[in-house]
């Protein structure tokens, strides 16, 4: 069950070559989730958003139990053993290798992120360079074509890979390039992989919603749009998408109880 406080973080270190000045949107989201890579900055915002939009707390820790659910399903009855993980975001509890490795021990998982930050607390806090399977590259969800060469470097693209694009698809300005990014991506990727996204919607909490993604633009490093169900939908245009559908992130099969839908809509589709 997701809780719905956030437990009081632990203050990290300050590197001298990160701006603390400046709020950053890993971070932010990194304190919703309950992790400890934020600052002071970051809280300020992440509290001004939540005091209007209480449910962004939610949002966070339904779309991170969405995407174990996820990458569960994929690693155990679907047998998927490689993992491309597109901007991953600061690590937080149950990341994509931890989850997928309780189900197999062999799954292989590339971390992509665009930010220097993200990438230096990834190869920090997850990669172990003992570790053959777990790699972690800085690369643009802009430029597909890259992070797939990039990817390819440590993953076998002959063999199905499951794609997560877990809130990195509302970073990009328009439905239209979300797409292609997406058609880009799967189109040179064998059949049996799979596409998994999560993003925001304002079709639970309408005007909250609105207010708080504006309130997030106006503050944070990277802006993000909303999008509505159906147009989440599109992007998995041309796979096959699996049940049940595009649904509210706790209504992702649920493994006990269905709570109260949030603003937060996902899916996963398979390439046949």
């Amino acid at each position: 069950m997701v809780s719905e406080c956030c437990p009081e973080p632990t203050v990290p270190a300050v590197n001298p070559s990160i701006d603390v000045s400046v709020p950053n949107s890993a971070r932010i989201w990194n304190y919703w989730l309950g992790g400890s890579d934020n600052y002071e900055v970051d809280r300020i915002v992440g509290d001004q958003i939540a005091r209007g939009y209480p449910q962004v707390f939610k949002v966070a820790r339904y779309a991170r139990a969405f995407l174990g659910r996820a990458v569960t399903f994929l690693a155990g009855e679907v047998g998927i053993r490689q993992f491309l993980d597109i901007g991953s975001g600061l690590p937080a509890a149950d990341n994509v290798h931890e989850v997928a490795r309780r189900v197999a021990a062999d799954c292989r998982v590339v971390y992509v992120d665009s930010d220097p930050m993200v990438l230096a607390h990834v190869r920090a806090r997850l990669l172990d360079p003992a570790d053959p399977l777990l790699h972690g590259v800085e690369a643009d969800i802009a430029r597909p074509e890259t992070v797939l060469s990039m990817a390819s470097e440590y993953l076998d693209l002959g063999r199905p890979v499951a794609v997560v694009l877990s809130n990195v698809l509302g970073h990009l300005p328009t439905l239209e390039q979300a797409s292609w990014v997406v058609r880009r991506l799967m189109a040179p990727l064998p059949a049996g992989s799979h596409l998994v996204v999560a993003d925001s919607t304002n079709v639970i909490d309408g005007a909250a919603t609105t207010k708080a993604i504006a309130l997030w633009n106006e503050t944070a490093s990277a802006t993000y749009q909303l999008r509505s169900p159906a147009e989440i939908a599109r992007l998995f245009d041309g796979l096959e998408l699996l049940e049940p559908g595009i649904v509210s992130c706790p209504h992702w099969r649920p493994q006990i109880l269905t709570p109260d839908p949030v603003d937060e809509f996902c899916g996963v589709g398979r390439k046949n």
